[in-house]
Formats: C-alpha cells, structure tokens, sequence
C-alpha cells in the first residue's frame, strides 16, 4: 500500500525430516512520506472535550468515557496543542464562573443564611466540578503545566477565576462575609447554628487566598466591638467572681471556634481581644472592687481563677500589690485594735493559715507572693511598737503552762511553730525576749510548765533563729533549775542539817544565777521564825559548799498554799507570801464564824510557803522553800 514502509525479514524454516532450511532475512524501510493529522483533528478533539466540559457545568452526564477523553486530551498535548487546550479549557471556565457569580449578584434571596446557603453551594458546586475536569485534563495538568511555571494547575486556575469574578462583585463578597459575622453573632449570645456552613465558608476564603484581608479583620473588628460592649455590661450586672468566671469561659469558647472553622493565624489575635477586652480593660476595677471580698469570703477556686486569668494578661504584678495591701490593711487593723489584744495572736495565726492557703491553692506557690505576703506582715506587725512581741511571748507562755490546753504533743509542737512564724516577723526580738524570760522564770519556779521537753524544744527553735546568745540566758535558766534539784536532794539527805530544821517544815530552793533570770524588787518581809529558822540553815549548808558566794532572798517571789480543814472538806487557797501574812488572820476569823453554823474540827490551818532568793555577784538566786505550821 501506497505510504506503508516495506518490510523484508530474515527467518529460518525446518523440512519435513527435521532438517534445518536456508535463513531469510526481514528487513525494515522507512516511509516514503510522513503521516498528517487530519485537517480538524483539534477542532473535532476539543468539541468533544467542551461538551464534556459543559456536561460537568451543568451537572449532566458525559457522553463519552472517562479513558476516551483522557486519551484525547493526550493526543492533542502529544501533537503540542497544549497551549491552545489549556487556554480553551480556560475560557470555558471563565465563562461559566462569571455566571454564577452574577447569578448570585443579582439574588433577591431575604435572609443572610439563606444567601450563605446559596453562595455555600455555588463553592461546592465550583470545587466539585473542578476536581473532575482536572481528572479529565490530568495529563495537560502534569505535562504542560509541570512544564511551564508561569501556568497554574487546572484547580488553582479554577480557583483563580473565582477569586477574580469575585473580586468584580464587591457586594456578593460582602454580603457573605455580612452573613458570616452576623452568624457568629448569633452563636455568641447562645443560639444555635450551622456551623458547617461556617467552615465551609470560611475555608473558601482561606482557598481563596483572601481569609485575611476579607474575613479576618472584620471578623476581628466585631469580635473587639463584641466583647467591649459586653465587658461593659457584665462588669455592671455582676459581681467579680461571676466576671472572672464568665470571662473564663469566653476564652474557652473562643478557643474552641478557632479550632472549628477558623484559619490557624486567627488563635493568637482572637484569643488576645477577648483578654483584652474582657480582662485587661478592668481588671484594675476588679482587684480595687472585688479582691478584697474574694479574700475576706476565702473563695479560693476564684482566687485561683483570678490568679491564672491575670497571669494571662501579664497582670500579675497588680495582683501581687493588692494582695500585699489587703495584707497590711487587714493586719493593721488587727494590730491596732487595743481592745482585741487578748485574741490578736490567735487572729494574726488565722490569718496567716487564710494567706499560706491562698498562696498554695491559688496563687500555685509564686515566690513573689511569697515574698509579698513576708513584707507586709514584717510592715504592719511593727507599727505597733513592742506590743506585738510582748503578745506573742504571752500567747507561747499560755500554751507551754501546765493544765492549759488538752494538747497532745504534736498539737503543741505544731502550735509552738505557728507562733513562731509570727515572731520571725517582728522587729523587736529584745522585747520578745524580756517577756518570755519573765513567764519561763514562772513556769520553772511555780511548775506551771506543761512539758519540760517542750520547754526545750522551744528554746532549741529560738536558738535557731536568732542564734545562741540569744538563748544563753534560757538555757542557763534551766541549769539553774537542774542544779538546784541537786543542791536539795544534798540538803535534805545531810545529817547535819536534819538536827538543826524545825519539825513539821518542808522547803524547797531553787537557786538562781542573777544574770539569767529577770530582775525583781528586793522587798523585806516579816517572817514565821520557824521559816526564818530555816532559812539560816539552809544558808549555812549552801554557803559551805559554795564559798564567797552571797545569797539575796526575794520574799516578793514567795507563794503559799493555805489548808483549812472544815469537817465536810479541806480548802485551799493559792497565794503569794505577803498574802498569806495577810489573809491567815482572816482565815482564823472566817473558821470563828463558821463554827457557828456547824461544828468543825479545828485544827492549825497549813501554810505551804514558796520563797525565792536571788544571789548576787558570785552568790546563787532564788531557792523555793515550803514550809507547815
């Protein structure tokens, strides 16, 4: 045939009997003429592609298969009418995107969602169709296309031509993003809707290319108007704590809309308008307002709340200056009040158990605070000069003096470290000092102490504290009790002193080295001779163990224990020595009256007298001596 190349081959047979026949050789030639396209090949090709094109536009069906078109398409890049194809396929596109927009332009439709609706489903239709004419045109869009950058894929041209057309009906772009705003309004203020119409078109701008100058900044310029008009109400309607959680969950809220159908840049400046708006705008009137009450009421979980919201906002230094003033107000007005002395330690305790709660619970143990809550407390507990301390001595001797409390060890220890935090506080340690020395020396010489082992303890804490040479003179206040101890079990088991006592006398001395213990008045009194008796002897034995050394009786110190036997019941009184030089004629005198009630046995009412003594220089202080008559 005519325009066919000719064809010889080289090619081997075998005869009947097996024998090999001679070779032939198959040879190629090439054509006389070169084949040609028929004269409307493209026109013919694209014919059938248009009509698929518009089949798929006005969602029908394609006559022709899928392979068929493809094939198509392939024929006409490989003879290199690529060009010609894409810009074909682009003017189909073109035209037909300009008629939706104009239809969409020129909708009548009342309603925003109703109009979102209809613009959601022209962007459905758009990527839709799109998507399948790629898969149509795919070897133009990855031969051509791949081979020309200043070409964009089919979908991206799809994409761009929306954008355009979009761009040339200004109204139908703002009436959507009206709609969008006006939907998100909406669900604001709690109603109810579709938020997959949000995402849709939301993401459409995002596709687009045109989220951030379209949609992000109006939608951001509503949220700001949003939230300052309500920021302005609810601070008006409601109380603090009621704020604080409403903003909270306004942060939240948003937080999860970006994650719905908000573009990822939008978290960050989303987030910071709602802060701004709803927190930073007032949060000074909401710690001048409201922080005080929330403290007060010890509403933790809001203080929390408060705590984490400001700590957003960078706000915490406020925070921290309002926590420190309610502080040194409240604390103040604790210290000052002269007619609340007797309960203010306790209080200041309480108060101070309040804070440390506030500051772990709420304020998740910020060293700031901390130090915040240390300066106001060292502030306001000085302003009251020396009564703070003098307190705090007398409230550590309530609770060390024997028969206070029904305190187990542990209580006592933990209330003794209370109180010792209060004492790290104040300036004036000498004053606290003189007191306590003044209620220890009680405690020792009355035994009035509750627990020897926690007298030490205590003594141990302050030793820590402040130091050994401030509890040299505590600690040697116990060496004087423990010597004594010593000194009267010698006195008592000598035989040469048990001849020379009076009968019937018992007496104890504790003998105390002056400067340990407090000073106290040298008062002359007026003694039993029996007491006086033994005085001298007990002098003598000390004097001669322990030469050069003078001993100071403090009569002021002494304390009695008076016994009247009536014939029902034995009495007794608790008091001083001068007192009961005193009150032991009225006692005779009130045993005279009564025996003309009924009858009672009358014998000698018992006096059991303390006397402390005090030496001097070298000498020993106060012994106590007990002593029956």
């Amino acid at each position: 045939m005519k325009g066919q190349p000719a064809v010889k081959g080289v090619y081997s047979t075998s005869s009947k009997n097996g024998s090999a026949a001679p070779v032939r050789k198959l040879v190629i030639k090439p054509l006389k003429s070169k084949p040609k396209l028929p004269a409307d090949f493209e026109s013919i090709t694209w014919a059938k592609l248009n009509e698929a094109v518009l089949a798929v536009h006005g969602k029908k069906g394609v006559s022709l298969s899928l392979e068929e078109l493809y094939r198509a398409v392939e024929d006409m890049c490989l003879h290199k009418m690529a060009d010609r194809l894409y810009s074909n396929l682009q003017k189909v596109c073109d035209a037909h995107i300009a008629s939706q927009l104009q239809q969409l332009a020129s909708s009548q439709t009342s309603g925003s969602v109703l109009f979102l609706e209809q613009m959601n489903d022209a962007w459905q239709d758009h990527c839709s169709q799109m998507l399948t004419i790629r898969s149509i045109f795919l070897y133009l869009d990855r031969t051509y296309v791949i081979s020309d950058s200043t070409v964009r894929s089919i979908f991206d041209m799809g994409l761009q031509l929306f954008r355009l057309h979009l761009a040339t009906h200004p109204q139908v772009e703002d009436k959507t993003v009206a709609g969008l705003l006006a939907l998100i309004e909406a669900e604001r203020n709690g109603e109810t809707v579709d938020k997959a119409l949000l995402k849709h078109l939301v993401r459409m701008f995002t596709s687009l290319g045109t989220y951030a100058g379209s949609f992000e900044e109006p939608f951001l310029a509503k949220t700001t108007q949003y939230y300052r008009q309500e920021g302005l109400q609810y601070m008006q309607e409601s109380d603090v704590a009621e704020y604080l959680l409403h903003s909270e969950k306004r942060l939240s809220v948003e937080y999860e809309r970006w994650q719905q159908y908000l573009d990822t840049p939008t978290r960050k400046p989303l987030i910071s308008i709602v802060e701004q708006q709803l927190l930073a705008a007032h949060m000074p009137s909401i710690l001048e307002n409201g922080f005080d009450d929330l403290m007060t009421q010890k509403r933790v979980p809001d203080l929390a709340r408060l705590y984490v919201l400001c700590a957003r906002i960078q706000a915490l230094e406020p925070l921290k200056a309002a926590f420190r003033d309610y502080i040194g107000r409240t604390g103040l007005a604790l210290v000052l009040d002269e007619e609340k002395d007797k309960d203010m330690v306790s209080a200041l305790l309480e108060m101070k158990v309040q804070l440390d709660t506030v500051l772990t619970q709420a304020f998740q143990k910020n060293e700031q605070f901390s130090n915040a809550l240390k300066e106001a407390f060292e502030k306001f507990i000085n302003q009251r000069q020396n009564k703070p301390a003098e307190l705090i001595a007398k409230y550590v001797d309530v609770e060390l003096r024997a028969g206070s409390k029904g305190q187990t060890d542990e209580e006592l220890e933990t209330t003794l470290d209370k109180a010792l935090m209060l004492f790290r506080y104040i300036s004036g340690k000498d004053v606290f000092e003189a007191f306590y020395k003044k209620d220890l020396a009680k405690r020792l010489l009355l035994g009035r102490s509750a627990s020897t082992d926690a007298e030490k303890n205590m003594i141990t804490k302050l030793k820590t504290e402040c130091g050994s040479q401030f509890t040299n003179k505590l600690e040697g206040m116990f060496k004087d009790v423990d010597l004594s101890r010593d000194i009267m079990m010698s006195f008592k088991t000598s035989g040469s002193v048990k001849s020379r006592l009076p009968p019937g006398i018992d007496m104890n001395v504790n003998v105390l080295t002056s400067g340990y213990w407090p000073s106290y008045p040298h008062l002359e009194a007026k003694l039993p001779n029996e007491l006086t008796r033994y005085q001298t002897v007990f002098k003598d034995f000390y004097l001669s163990k322990h030469s050069g050394r003078r001993l100071v009786w403090h009569n002021s110190l002494g304390s009695c224990v008076m016994r009247a036997h009536f014939s029902k019941a034995v009495k007794e009184l608790s008091v001083s020595l001068f007192q009961h030089q005193e009150a032991r004629p009225i006692i005779h005198s009130f045993i005279q009256q009564t025996k003309t009630m009924s009858t009672v046995t009358h014998p000698s009412p018992q006096c059991l007298v303390s006397l402390r003594f005090i030496h001097v220089g070298n000498g020993c202080l106060p012994p106590r001596v007990r002593q029956c008559c």
